[in-house]
């Protein structure tokens, strides 16, 4: 994937958030924004966090209600417009994605450190094809057609994990993720030897929280927390959900579930005694 494909949704939110600055500065609610640019309120909110596409001229029209007149500021901005809306990768793929995942699958390409715990399934990014299409087969309804194209997204995602801007990935895997056999025994054995294997990646920590643990930080279930190389740009947590999924960027709510990684990360065995357990799993399986 190219630089201008992965960050097109950055754009989209470097430029929201600027967006929402200059608003604030001059006193002017949403509400006012969205006539503005005949639009509603919650068009400017979603415009502001970056989630739908902008056009040249509503930006135009709000940066002339806030007042910007430098024409080096506003030809700056507006360039962005361009960037912010480049069709991703991805796209080609939005008839067998769920309506809110091309927005993590952009902000993903785009991180320079993913954190996260998974406790139900091995991380996407870590997924053998096998095992992929064991898990996006579960109970679903999907045509085989459409399965293998969902699983062909998950291995194209897992391209940035050895790119030359792959970033830095932090996983915390439950052993209750490990000792569900998705696609049976052969399977299993084939995603706990990638997981050796993928856990010696210069670029990847890869830690077990075993069962014998008890009680730990991730009690609310899994996360993946998103930071990017842009200083400006808030680090982002992504709750997947069953029919939906939320992305919260709130400094409040990002430093909890900062805080339940680290909690995890160091309650959990270090990487090296997390392989032996994976190899344990594996002699077992």
């Amino acid at each position: 994937m190219s630089a201008g494909e992965s960050g097109s949704v950055v754009r989209r939110m470097l430029l929201g958030s600027h967006l929402r600055r200059l608003r604030e500065a001059r006193g002017i609610t949403r509400e006012a924004a969205g006539y503005s640019i005949r639009a509603s309120e919650s068009k400017i909110s979603r415009m502001e966090l970056g989630r739908v596409s902008f056009k040249a001229r509503d930006v135009e029209d709000l940066l002339t209600l806030y007042g910007i007149e430098d024409e080096a500021e506003r030809g700056a901005l507006l360039s962005l417009v361009k960037e912010a809306n480049t069709a991703g990768w991805w796209h080609s793929y939005t008839d067998v994605l769920p309506h809110w995942f091309p927005t993590y699958v952009g902000l993903e390409g785009a991180a320079s450190l993913i954190r996260g715990y998974e406790v139900q399934f091995v991380h996407g990014l870590l997924q053998t094809e096998d095992y992929a299409h064991a898990v996006v087969s579960r109970g679903l309804s999907d045509s085989p057609a459409e399965v293998d194209r969902r699983v062909a997204l998950r291995l194209e995602r897992q391209k940035y994990l050895v790119s030359e801007h792959a970033p830095q990935f932090r996983i915390v895997l439950d052993e209750a993720a490990l000792r569900r056999p998705y696609g049976g025994r052969q399977v299993m054995r084939g995603q706990l030897q990638h997981l050796i294997e993928v856990s010696e990646w210069p670029n990847v920590r890869l830690q077990v929280m075993p069962f014998g643990f008890g009680g730990h930080a991730g009690e609310s279930g899994s996360f993946t927390i998103l930071s990017f190389p842009e200083s400006d740009l808030s680090d982002v947590v992504y709750l997947e959900q069953l029919t939906s999924a939320l992305y919260l960027d709130k400094r409040e709510d990002v430093v909890q579930y900062e805080r339940a990684i680290d909690e995890l990360m160091r309650d959990s065995p270090g990487p090296e005694e997390s392989r032996d357990i994976l190899r344990g799993l594996l002699q077992l399986s």
